[in-house]
């Protein structure tokens, strides 16, 4: 089972700036250790938005310092691309087949005038393994725990 961490950026990113990503963690994950042993992990970018990162916890298990490795490396890739990726309070949406990037007030807004409902697919960031980015990452909102925290009826 891969775990996994994702990052959401603030805007679409470029197709040149998803490469400049994928590059700069494919550096990172190839000598990324914990105490010493090396981590099988890579890095995904979905939908030019979100940066996506896999390890193979069966191989070796990241350590909080290997963790913060990655976050300095996503911290540095973030001033570089003038981004934001880790403003948890951001939701992200399907909107036809465009991907809504929404503050808290935003989003209920976008409940309050009916834009979101129930069935909006939204993006659950807290998913953690693999299987779950799968089966659970971009489902229906009164799937997730947007339904629970923003009321939407069911």
């Amino acid at each position: 089972m891969e775990r996994i961490w994702i990052y959401q950026a603030s805007r679409e990113l470029t197709a040149e700036e998803a490469i400049v990503i994928l590059k700069r963690l494919e550096e990172f994950t190839g000598g990324w250790k914990a105490h010493g042993k090396q981590l099988a992990a890579r890095a995904e970018v979905r939908h030019n938005r979100f940066v996506v990162i896999f390890l193979n916890e069966q191989v070796a298990a990241a350590t909080g310092c290997s963790i913060d490795k990655s976050v300095h490396l996503l911290k540095a890739i973030e001033q570089e691309l003038q981004i934001d990726l880790f403003d948890r309070m951001r939701i992200a949406y399907r909107k036809g087949d465009t991907i809504v990037d929404a503050s808290r007030d935003e989003f209920e807004q976008a409940i309050a005038t009916g834009e979101v409902d129930e069935n909006t697919v939204v993006f659950d960031n807290t998913v953690q393994t693999s299987q779950e980015l799968e089966s659970r990452w971009e489902v229906p909102a009164k799937e997730s725990w947007h339904a629970r925290v923003f009321q939407l009826s069911v």
